[in-house]
């Protein structure tokens, strides 16, 4: 009898993971609130099923969840306690690819009082990033080393060929997401300085960054890698550093995007307006001022390619706005759906890059490991990819008995990172791994 699966969401990143799963003999069950986005993923396979349904359909939630073997859940990450809660109800395992919560943690005791595992965290990043870090910190301890400095690096991106626009960015996934990542502070630290971020400076912390084979690119911190420390069992590290890769630019330029106010929450009235007198209006300068005072407000002068790229997003534009009442982040999140989407023919791309020194007794050894991954244009994005597949095999692993351990869990153990890593190789998703001396 084939195991049941349940998939909760038929969003972007869905579809490799259910025909992974498909191809491996398993009934997939896609409840999504638009049918034909579901029956889009299942494409009429035999052993998949396709459900309306929406959240507040509790009592649908649980009759899918009691006939299912074990539950992934795609759905935005505020929904994954509820879902948790009803399958602890009902005695079966959940996946997810987000991070856990404190509400999540919680249920630790509960889940491993039923034999469940409660496996979050295990998509990209974060996901692959944990798994492929935990490797190599581990080669390094069995070694009799002790890791001394670490440092990751991911980027989401457009491929070169594709990344055509002045920004070099396109959407793979939420665009509103990226842009509210922009509004995150950062803490991280650096030779045993920590050193801590605040939202309207997150782009002016960036630096370069060679990738082999793409060549000069740039980072900039990524939320509390401090906090790692603990995950990865570090203490007494010097460097803990997590950043998120973009082309050359990006920084520059998000930096007075975020400082002049397009990234705010708050509402603003916008009907009879223009997106140049809304610049104006955040930025408090005259709109016959804007271009010439705009770089100088925001200590950017020298940079005139912002104001060229400011007139490309449209933010200096005479176009009327006219939507009512509206946050900023979502007036910019609509104008840049339309120019930094992919088109058919363009290809996504996902790097991932760790640097780790070890140190020995015959002195210290850096460690690094880079996963560059394409998408494949017309069936799937590197993003989708690298987000669902590893969240897919994880849930073979656990239905296979393959990984034994219970309680809320993220992918650090080696009982859980092995078996997803050495799958991911065989799909063609693998790191080039090197060890020098420093």
């Amino acid at each position: 009898m084939k195991n049941k699966i349940l998939l909760l969401g038929a969003g972007l990143v869905s579809k490799p993971l259910v025909t992974y799963l498909l191809k491996h003999d398993f009934f997939v069950t896609v409840a999504d609130m638009v049918m034909e986005k579901a029956e889009a993923i299942i494409e009429q396979h035999p052993n998949g099923k396709a459900i309306k349904w929406v959240v507040e359909e509790e009592d649908k939630l649980e009759e899918m969840v009691k006939e299912s073997d074990i539950v992934i859940s795609l759905l935005p990450y505020i929904y994954h306690v509820r879902v948790a809660k009803v399958c602890l109800e009902f005695n079966k395992h959940l996946v997810t690819a987000s991070y856990v919560n404190d509400e999540m943690r919680a249920l630790d005791r509960q889940a491993k009082r039923k034999n469940l595992i409660f496996l979050n965290e295990v998509g990209l990043d974060p996901g692959i990033d944990h798994m492929s870090a935990m490797k190599l910190i581990n080669d390094i301890r069995n070694k009799g080393g002790e890791v001394v400095s670490f440092e990751s690096y991911c980027g989401a991106l457009p491929a070169p060929e594709s990344a055509d626009n002045p920004l070099k960015y396109k959407f793979s996934w939420s665009p509103r997401g990226v842009l509210l990542a922009g509004r995150n502070s950062a803490k991280y630290m650096k030779d045993g300085k920590t050193i801590e971020i605040k939202p309207e400076n997150l782009f002016d912390d960036y630096h370069n960054i060679n990738i082999k084979g793409i060549g000069e690119m740039e980072f900039y911190p990524n939320r509390d890698s401090v906090s790692y420390i603990d995950v990865y069992k570090l203490d007494g590290i010097s460097t803990m550093f997590r950043g998120t890769i973009r082309y050359k630019g990006w920084s520059e330029l998000m930096s007075v995007v975020s400082k002049s106010g397009w990234l705010s929450l708050d509402k603003i009235e916008t009907n009879g307006k223009t997106y140049k007198d809304i610049t104006a209006e955040l930025t408090a300068i005259s709109k016959d001022k804007l271009e010439e005072e705009l770089l100088t407000k925001y200590n950017a002068t020298g940079k005139t390619r912002i104001i060229d790229k400011f007139r490309w997003m449209g933010l200096l534009s005479d176009d009327k706005i006219d939507k009512g009442k509206i946050a900023p982040i979502d007036i910019l999140t609509d104008l840049l759906l339309s120019k930094m989407s992919y088109k058919k023919g363009e290809k996504d791309m996902v790097i991932l890059f760790h640097k780790i020194v070890g140190e020995f007794k015959e002195g210290k050894k850096l460690y690094t490991s880079l996963m560059i991954d394409y998408g494949v244009e017309g069936e799937e994005t590197s993003v989708a990819r690298t987000v669902a597949l590893p969240a897919a095999i994880a849930t073979r692993m656990i239905l296979e008995d393959k990984i034994k351990l219970r309680g809320v869990r993220i992918p650090v153990q080696e009982e859980i990172y092995t078996p997803i890593l050495e799958e991911l190789e065989n799909i063609g998703i693998k790191f080039e791994e090197k060890t020098e001396k420093v």
